[in-house]
């Protein structure tokens, strides 16, 4: 099932705006997993002030992505989704789900912003540095990007457009996961097969021309190595070699 991103200056408006897409979302008979920056256990302003902790959230909110879409449930984050490269990973997550996407824009400046977050309560606040520095960072949406697109752009006093979002979630051809989208093995399908087979490979081309007194010369030597097999480069030539 689709995931629905927000994204916006801080205290735009995306909580009401998700907040509205679920209620009606939940109306229509959909399961929706709601999740965002709710999740954090200390002042937000802690969270965006310190990388390393901001990149938790990330983690998170993706994992929280990864874990909850499926065919059964519409997973929308709420939260700034300021960085571009995260919006794209969010939307490789959708990709490699065979699900669907669009991402909502809440529009507005940085004066009307200033203005909402002063109105809320002290503990909800950003900090007028951490609000700077958020609003500097901000990539703006741009529907030529896959990864952005459908793009739905809101400004505060616009009527949510439902009936196109949910066409653009539950009406629309998900995208086919490609190599870049999908999950890739540690190890290749035959990796056991071929370990399993490296004491005879070896004993071939070592040990056998050893006991038989069978000289090598070393054109042979260099075919007979680039006819191993690659996990025995990998085991012991590899190593030697480096």
């Amino acid at each position: 099932m689709p995931l629905v991103l927000l994204c916006g200056y801080p205290s735009s408006g995306k909580t009401r705006r998700a907040l509205e897409i679920r209620e009606k979302l939940e109306a229509a008979g959909k399961t929706v997993h709601f999740t965002g920056d709710e999740q954090c256990q200390d002042d937000k302003n802690v969270f965006y002030s310190e990388p390393r902790k901001e990149k938790e959230l990330r983690g998170s909110l993706k994992a929280a992505a990864e874990r909850y879409i499926s065919k059964d449930c519409v997973v929308i984050v709420d939260s700034p989704n300021y960085i571009k490269g995260f919006r794209y990973e969010l939307y490789c997550v959708a990709r490699q789900n065979k699900a669907t996407h669009c991402v909502v824009y809440c529009m507005a400046s940085k004066e009307q912003c200033q203005e909402w977050n002063a109105a809320r309560p002290e503990s909800q606040r950003y900090s007028d540095t951490i609000f700077d520095e958020l609003v500097m960072r901000f990539e703006e949406p741009e529907t030529r990007n896959r990864w952005d697109s459908p793009l739905f752009s809101l400004l505060g006093d616009d009527s949510l457009p439902f009936d196109e979002i949910s066409e653009a979630l539950f009406d629309r051809k998900a995208r086919r996961p490609n190599q870049s989208t999908q999950t890739q093995p540690v190890s290749s399908a035959t990796f056991v097969h071929d370990v399993d087979r490296l004491p005879l490979t070896f004993h071939a081309f070592f040990i056998f021309p050893v006991c038989s007194q069978q000289p090598v010369s070393s054109a042979t030597f260099v075919h007979d190595v680039d006819r191993l097999p690659l996990t025995f480069h990998a085991f012991f030539i590899f190593p030697v070699c480096s």
